[in-house]
């Protein structure tokens, strides 16, 4: 599933390491989760959401609204 943290993230001056202990997840996780390599549970979509100061519409990109 496309995303928008990685420039969410960078926005917000945050690393990938600072982002993932916020969300009490491994900076792996983070870096998986921007890289289209693994999708978050929901809880933690809107973990992530909630660091960034957005909502989980806007961290994900809807593929299939274009088709």
């Amino acid at each position: 599933m496309k995303n928008n943290i990685k420039e969410l993230r960078k926005s917000a001056k945050l690393s990938q390491e600072e982002l993932a202990k916020l969300c009490n997840v491994t900076r792996q996780t983070i870096n998986a989760i921007e890289n289209d390599k693994y999708d978050p549970t929901l809880q933690l979509a809107f973990s992530i959401a909630s660091v960034l100061i957005t909502t989980v519409d806007e961290l994900f990109i809807n593929e299939w609204a274009n088709n």
